[in-house]
């Protein structure tokens, strides 16, 4: 095409110009990939540090007893809507355990472990000793492992408020990197903990995660009215870690504000070049209009101009981001060597960035393509 053509050759007559604008564009859609995906990964970081290990949606009893009963049949229904990634049930109560000549309490939650470790990822914190093989096999966590001074295979006795004991096989020690629950929480078998404190086939809690985190509220109400039980309560951790929630869309909200004062940036600086250019080359645009070109073709060299700045400018600016990201990974660590802010690579948010960029720069071709129109070819050239 004509116009295309010499557009480009427009682009290559005024190399250090067009090598400008084309640095300048590259370093503003750097920024916003870097910023873009920074805060992306910073608030994946925060929701997996936060809710990684534990249920988005919790159903527990809204009654006196404390207890949920048919849950089979609300496992599943949930598991028919299909919006949840993995659904486990729990049965937890108080107890005791003895310490030389004193009774220190605990919290004894009893698993269906396959389900939970779906969850919980229970087996990949097993530090020493072996997973739960039988009903009277427990978990200990590091903290009271310490305290009581145990080790794998030694005997556990566990009693129950109303002074009922069992005495268990400490199968394994999991830290899950909380002392308050290392210390306190005793892991053990669904049935096991039924049995122990006399809830018969009851359980607390129905736990489940999803797919769409942020959409954790939108799935809790919908399994709320297909459920519809006035003796259960569904909660899910939206409502839990409201704080949270608003840190995240504050954080949201200042990352679109930084990309949008970025592309209004790149199109007024490219519409600017572009204009000048229209008044640098306005003798050579009379000349090609004396010469019979249209009045459109002669617009279309300015848009082909802002379309080849923004491909060459966008692409270089999404490899320098990507490159400032990666060198920001490497060079900032934790004391013990792992990543500051685990890296999440958006495609969709790179392809859109890149893309926004792309049109962002044609459209701003437009104002220096209708100065273009205007121009009169005799009076141009009469003027020189």
């Amino acid at each position: 095409m004509l116009s295309f053509r010499i557009a480009l050759r427009f682009l290559k007559s005024g190399k250090t110009q067009t090598i400008l604008i084309v640095v300048g564009m590259a370093i503003a859609i750097s920024i916003q990939v870097f910023v873009g995906l920074l805060l992306d990964s910073l608030q994946k970081s925060l929701v997996n540090q936060t809710i990684g290990n534990s249920p988005q949606i919790i159903i527990t009893s809204a009654t006196d007893i404390g207890t949920i009963r048919d849950w089979e049949k609300m496992v599943s229904i949930i598991e028919r809507l299909g919006s949840t990634k993995a659904v486990s049930v729990s049965a937890s109560a108080n107890g005791f355990v003895r310490d030389e000549n004193t009774n220190m309490p605990v919290l004894v939650r009893g698993f269906n472990l396959e389900r939970a470790d779906r969850i919980y990822s229970i087996n990949n914190r097993i530090y020493e000793g072996g997973r739960i093989e039988s009903r009277r096999d427990v978990l200990v966590g590091r903290d009271l492992r310490e305290e009581l001074e145990v080790s794998v295979g030694d005997r556990l006795t566990i009693s129950s408020p109303e002074g009922i004991s069992s005495t268990f096989t400490i199968a394994g020690f999991y830290d899950l990197g909380v002392a308050s629950i290392n210390k306190s929480l005793i892991i053990a078998n669904l049935e096991t903990t039924q049995q122990i404190f006399g809830f018969d086939r009851r359980i607390t809690s129905i736990e489940m995660t999803v797919d769409d985190v942020f959409g954790a509220d939108t799935i809790a109400s919908r399994i709320e009215q297909e459920l519809d039980n006035e003796d259960i309560k569904v909660e899910n951790w939206k409502e839990q870690n409201e704080d949270l929630l608003s840190a995240l869309n504050g954080q949201q909200t200042s990352s679109t504000i930084i990309q949008a004062v970025i592309i209004l940036s790149v199109v007024i600086a490219i519409a600017s070049v572009l204009a000048i250019s229209v008044l640098q080359k306005s003798r050579q645009i009379g000349i090609l209009k004396a010469i019979g070109i249209k009045d459109l073709s002669a617009s279309m060299i300015f848009i082909y101009q802002g379309l080849l700045i923004g491909l060459v400018g966008s692409i270089s600016g999404v490899a320098l981001g990507l490159g400032l990201l990666y060198a920001f990974s490497t060079f900032t660590k934790n004391p013990d060597g792992t990543a500051l802010i685990e890296l999440y690579i958006g495609y969709n948010f790179i392809i859109r960035s890149w893309l926004i960029a792309v049109v962002a720069s044609t459209l701003a071709g437009i104002i220096p393509a209708r100065k273009s129109l205007q121009l009169d070819p005799i009076e141009v050239i009469r003027e020189g």
